[in-house]
């Protein structure tokens, strides 16, 4: 019945605002203070939508991480440090993991939210949580920019509300390497990858497939956003619906986007967001969590978007003077291209789309994975 949904929620926190990797990390650029504050000057995120995001404890994040490890990031963050032994044993304190002022707090924050998101879930609804999306995290150890894997946390928290089958979509332009570890040999989660090719870690081969739910499609650099209308249609969505699962956790990195330096994709964030909604319908329980995305500017507007999309806000052609103040407010070190940020990175939130024609090795790649689906047990 209606009143027993949940509305859509935006799970979000201010840790996120003053905390950094480190001035030299991708990872220095604001991502979800920029959605926070876009989405309220939009007038998108009044109170009854936001929540604020718990700090897990460390007994919740052992649900699949190691206790060892989640300590070793608690010493770490109050030391400043680590040994060459606990760096060798956990992948902290390197160029990619680096030690930083709020290393635990920040991402047992971000894992407290993807836990909250799935005890929401017990009940139908939509559940927004951008800061989630660290698919690249293993048990006992950091990888890729990712310390705890909070969607791997996500889908036991959903397990843990009774709720067995679970269809996981990745869109990021990295393989979800972490996520595949967990779940490749379950035959109750589903796994659909998109991600570019030949781009760490290298993971997620065309016929990676675990015990039959997991659908890897790597692609090729300058993928439109034709192309994957196409992946959309032929892949990604009669997978979820053949699959029929019980939740849908949509992992939306922004780093498949042109204007991104972490990759060679060229979508534009309206490729995002036709996923975003295609989705939706699939299932009563759907998690929605962000991911890769190291261009400020893409990757505020694209995660702003996709609130919108979940929560149904019509997107205006010209943004209003106080999102567009957050936007002019942004500073970028790392713009790869040398080049003063076009305007519409300031004034509008959808790109101009970017259509092409669909190559032919997509193409093929497409309908080999499709032809699997016909083998999926229903």
């Amino acid at each position: 019945m209606m009143h027993d949904r949940i509305s859509p929620v935006f799970i979000g926190s201010e840790i996120y605002r003053g905390s950094s990797y480190g001035d030299w990390h991708p990872l220095r650029v604001p991502r979800v203070s920029t959605v926070m504050d876009l989405t309220r000057a939009l007038g998108w995120l009044d109170p009854g939508s936001y929540m604020n995001s718990p700090r897990a404890k460390p007994a919740a994040l052992a649900l699949w991480h190691d206790p060892a490890y989640i300590a070793a990031l608690q010493q770490a963050e109050r030391d400043g440090h680590v040994s060459d032994m606990v760096r060798t044993r956990h992948n902290i304190g390197t160029h990619a993991n680096p030690v930083f002022g709020e290393m635990f707090r920040r991402t047992a924050t971000s894992a407290g939210g993807a836990l909250l998101a799935g005890e929401l879930l017990a009940k139908p609804g939509v559940v927004y949580a951008p800061a989630g999306g660290t698919h690249h995290g293993m048990p006992d150890h950091a990888n890729g920019f990712c310390y705890f894997n909070d969607p791997v946390l996500a889908i036991l928290s959903l397990r843990r509300q009774g709720l067995r089958r679970i269809a996981y979509v990745d869109i990021d332009a990295h393989h979800c390497d972490g996520v595949d570890h967990a779940f490749r040999d379950d035959i109750d989660v589903l796994v659909v990858s998109t991600h570019e090719e030949n781009r760490w870690p290298r993971t997620g081969a065309l016929r990676d497939e675990g015990v039959g739910n997991v659908f890897n499609l790597p692609m090729p650099k300058d993928l439109n956003d034709t192309e994957m209308m196409l992946i959309q249609e032929h892949l990604i969505v009669p997978a979820v619906v053949r699959f029929a699962p019980d939740a849908i956790v949509l992992q939306c990195g922004a780093d498949s986007l042109a204007d991104d330096p972490q990759s060679r994709l060229a979508l534009s964030n309206g490729a995002l967001w036709s996923v975003v909604a295609a989705l939706q319908p699939l299932s009563a329980r759907y998690l929605v969590l962000g991911g890769g995305g190291y261009n400020p500017w893409s990757v505020g507007r694209a995660w702003t978007g996709v609130w919108a999309t979940l929560a149904g806000h019509d997107i205006p052609a010209r943004l209003p003077d106080r999102a567009e103040d957050v936007l002019r407010a942004l500073i970028w070190n790392g713009n790869r291209r040398g080049r003063k940020p076009p305007e519409h990175w300031f004034t509008t939130l959808r790109d101009p789309p970017n259509h092409g024609p669909i190559r032919s090795d997509i193409r093929a790649r497409v309908d080999l994975l499709a032809a699997r689906l016909t083998q999926m047990a229903a």
